[in-house]
């Protein structure tokens, strides 16, 4: 008999078929204040020069280098502060006031900073030689009108938005926010607002699986919570289409129990399945199809299930369809701070603490426990531990990979 595995995806196979055909699905054009994440659609182009002028980088005089040396005297004929300039010309005697940011003066070439200068009056004392250029920013030393500065699909950091502010961007053409539809179902849930009954829960995982999106940038749909009822379930996917959702995410109910009705419900709704189980731990029944031109992911209903699968899953998904660059996870090195036993048929995403190392690779401790309910284990982790189908029994010390988990993750 053939392992359990084998008849299963792999996760690499699984996430191929999620992406097949996703790309970008629209420009807007969006102010750089609310653009912090989002992906660029066209590339920022410089419009200008950074800096335009010769500048200086420290507070001191701006002097002619050759004139400038140990035991000169100066005469001191102006000041060059920031935002204004000094009009005249500096020749051989004479120093400008300048300071930090200043436009270097016409004939200066190098500046002495203000330590290894003895002023009185109108006359500086040289205390230390200067060289031509010194503490000198040349016109364009940042950037040049014309040059790249961020190519399209990449994701705007804070620093990326002040890049383009600095070449005067202030209106940016980026990738449209897909609209995401999330659903969760059971009749065991219930809102956070209202009291459980005997055999009910709070839900959250519309929350996680929301944020998760909100992260990626798309923009959430929330459809509430559908009881166990093929009615309920089919009425949820209708409003995901009215309101226009390019994805509909599911929590529960997507496996092929008597009361896991989610892949029935789609199927009357007209999907296309594509699949409905991994192999991988947490997370083995995660459906994935079409309905019409929506992507519908169906996520476990065990909160961890549905983090791990969001995460690996609708996350490269989203990014896709903004046309991010980045569309994987970065894979970082780690070594394992404690022993684990071999690994099964299944790829393992172990929840884990990390500990910077100031000489190696951060350590990588898997909690004891790993059960796929444990939402405080969970919120803990700073990291996925990524174990793939059939390796071997590890040491600690022994080298790993890790997917690290953010704030915004």
């Amino acid at each position: 008999m053939a392992p359990p595995g084998k008849s299963l995806l792999s996760v690499e196979d699984a996430l191929s078929r999620v992406l097949d055909g996703a790309g970008r699905l629209g420009d807007e054009i969006v102010s750089v204040y609310d653009a912090l994440g989002r992906t660029l659609a066209e590339p920022v182009i410089a419009k200008r020069t950074q800096p335009p002028f010769a500048s200086s980088a420290m507070d001191g005089y701006a002097v002619i280098a050759a004139d400038a040396t140990v035991g000169a005297q100066l005469d001191v004929i102006g000041e060059a502060a920031a935002g204004h300039i000094f009009s005249g010309r500096v020749k051989p005697g004479e120093a400008v006031r300048i300071f930090t940011g200043g436009a270097v003066p016409e004939g200066a070439d190098s500046v002495l900073i203000q330590e290894n200068a003895v002023r009185s009056g109108t006359r500086i004392h040289v205390r230390e030689d200067t060289r031509s250029g010194q503490h000198i920013r040349a016109a364009g030393i940042d950037f040049k009108g014309g040059d790249l500065l961020i190519p399209a699909g990449t994701a705007l950091s804070t620093r990326a938005l002040a890049l383009a502010a600095a070449t005067g961007h202030l209106r940016l053409q980026l990738a449209r926010r897909p609209r995401v539809a999330v659903l969760a179902t059971g009749d065991e849930l219930v809102s956070p607002d209202a009291v459980p009954g005997p055999a009910q829960i709070t839900a959250s995982n519309s929350y996680m699986v929301g944020g998760v999106v909100s992260a990626a940038c798309g923009e959430v749909i929330d459809l509430g919570i559908a009881p166990d009822k093929l009615s309920d379930i089919q009425a949820a996917v209708r409003r995901a289409r009215k309101e226009g959702a390019d994805v509909l995410v599911t929590t529960g109910g997507a496996s092929v129990g008597e009361h896991d009705l989610v892949q029935e419900a789609f199927k009357n709704e007209g999907m296309k399945l594509e699949f409905w189980r991994i192999a991988m731990r947490p997370g083995r029944p995660i459906m994935y199809g079409r309905i019409g031109d929506m992507r519908v992911i169906g996520l476990p209903g065990n909160p961890v299930s549905a983090y791990t699968g969001a995460m690996l899953f609708v996350v490269p998904l989203l990014r896709a369809l903004q046309g991010r660059t980045d569309i994987h996870h970065a894979l970082e090195h780690a070594v394992l701070g404690s022993d684990l036993p071999a690994n099964d048929w299944r790829a393992d995403y172990l929840r884990g603490t990390l500990k910077a190392r100031e000489d190696a690779a951060a350590i990588a401790t898997p909690f004891p426990r790993q059960d796929s309910s444990m939402m405080r284990v969970l919120a803990e982790a700073e990291c996925l531990i990524v174990r793939p189908a059939e390796e071997p029994a590890r040491k600690a010390g022994d080298p790993c990979r890790i997917i690290r988990l953010g704030t915004s993750s």
